[in-house]
């Protein structure tokens, strides 16, 4: 499947980000904890939409493959025609492989994103998307982000089996 791999520029790309909301948050949000919260979730919701990546052509697969895309060559003009680095391949080897149930989960998890965006008055949809595509850039890493994606990944399944159980 095309755009399942990040490079050093895309995940660069994912840090930055989250330094940019990190110093809003400091110096504009005065340190709020609650003014991270939305940041984080869509954050830890793009990491698991990136997981959904190598598995199925669907309407999130290729809205991350399309995520992964533009991390890529911004983070590759970034660093290569910006400040003249090189941006190698940084995917992490092994891929999460999901069940029946984490996808369910990551379905659920959907239509909540959808409805915070829709109908979340005080959530600004900025850091929906920003903490998204930031969450999307780094889980398909072999960083310490993308090795937080396997202990996700796994939640999701074992969140999965348990509703299915119980659905079941």
């Amino acid at each position: 499947m095309p755009y399942t791999m990040i490079n050093l520029g895309g995940v660069a790309l994912g840090v930055g980000i989250d330094l940019m909301f990190t110093i809003r948050w400091w110096f504009k949000e005065k340190r709020h904890l609650p003014a991270l919260v939305p940041y984080l979730l869509a954050k830890l919701y793009g990491m698991l939409a990136a997981l959904v990546t190598g598995y199925s052509v669907s309407v999130l697969s290729v809205v991350t493959w399309g995520t992964i895309w533009v991390a890529n060559v911004g983070g590759y003009a970034g660093l290569v025609w910006v400040v003249g680095g090189q941006a190698p391949n940084v995917t992490r080897g092994q891929p999460i492989v999901l069940d029946s149930g984490g996808f369910v989960i990551i379905f659920l998890f959907t239509l909540v994103f959808i409805a915070l965006w829709k109908w979340a008055p005080k959530v600004p949809n900025g850091k929906l998307a920003m903490g998204g595509f930031s969450g999307v850039c780094e889980a398909l890493s072999g960083t310490v982000a993308g090795a937080a994606a396997i202990p996700l990944g796994t939640a999701v399944n074992l969140l999965g089996f348990w509703f299915t159980k119980a659905m079941g």
